[in-house]
């Protein structure tokens, strides 16, 4: 014999929750390197194109798709967490970020 719930209400109203965006709390430059180090560090290319969208989010993803060379429309489907960018795509975010990409011995 199982219980059913149908029909119920709650007492309580419902929470409201707004989704969380990283890139309003990644404001220095410091966080942002530490954000990408740490995606590199993972060795995974979603969780990588994700970082450099939420940094080019914090900068302002206009910005970075103009000196990136990219629509900005194009930017953010690229660097989302499905997204797959050319390694055009990656070198111009880098530039348009200020980052420099080195290789390193593992």
């Amino acid at each position: 014999m199982g219980l059913e719930l149908t029909g119920l209400k709650s007492e309580r109203p419902m929470t409201k929750t707004k989704p969380f965006d990283a890139a309003k709390y990644l404001t220095s430059a410091q966080s942002q390197t530490e954000l990408l180090n740490d995606a590199f560090a993972s060795g995974e290319a979603a969780y990588i194109a994700n970082a450099l969208g939420v940094i080019a989010r914090a900068r302002g993803m206009t910005e970075v798709a103009r000196e990136a060379g990219v629509t900005r429309e194009a930017l953010y489907k690229s660097l989302s967490e499905e997204g797959d960018p050319r390694l055009t795509t990656l070198l111009g975010v880098a530039r348009a970020l200020g980052l420099k990409l080195v290789a390193q011995a593992a």
